[in-house]
């Protein structure tokens, strides 16, 4: 299966398994981050042995995302953007949103207990 396969079937399943990791670190980090126009509060969780990075990114009108970038095996990186759709949506629990509209809305990241994200 083709990294491309595997964040078009499987998202939930990556979006679930992120959002566990990072609600159960201590302190947690919700960034902020930007590309010309486009301004973003984002998650992340990096897999150093396997040069992965998996992050979901809240844009401005409610707009999330789920990131995965990688290197393939001539050191090229590459990045799949998959936009989340409702049901997706309704696997981050409600601390979490509101943390990452704070962010993104203050345009200034945070660093908060992981118990706080997952109520």
């Amino acid at each position: 299966m083709t990294f491309e396969e595997l964040v078009k079937n499987h998202s939930a399943e990556m979006i679930e398994k992120l959002v566990i990791r990072v609600v159960s670190e201590d302190p947690v980090e919700v960034r902020f981050d930007y590309l010309e126009q486009d301004q973003w509060s984002v998650i992340t969780m990096h897999e150093y042995e396997e040069d992965k990075e998996i992050a979901i990114r809240l844009h401005t009108g409610d707009y999330y995302e789920l990131y995965f970038g990688y290197y393939d095996d001539e050191d090229e990186f590459f990045e799949i953007l998959h936009p989340f759709t409702e049901e997706e949506k309704k696997i981050l629990p409600e601390g979490l949103k509101k943390i990452m509209k704070k962010v993104l809305e203050d345009e200034q990241g945070m660093r908060i207990s992981g118990n706080f994200l997952s109520k």
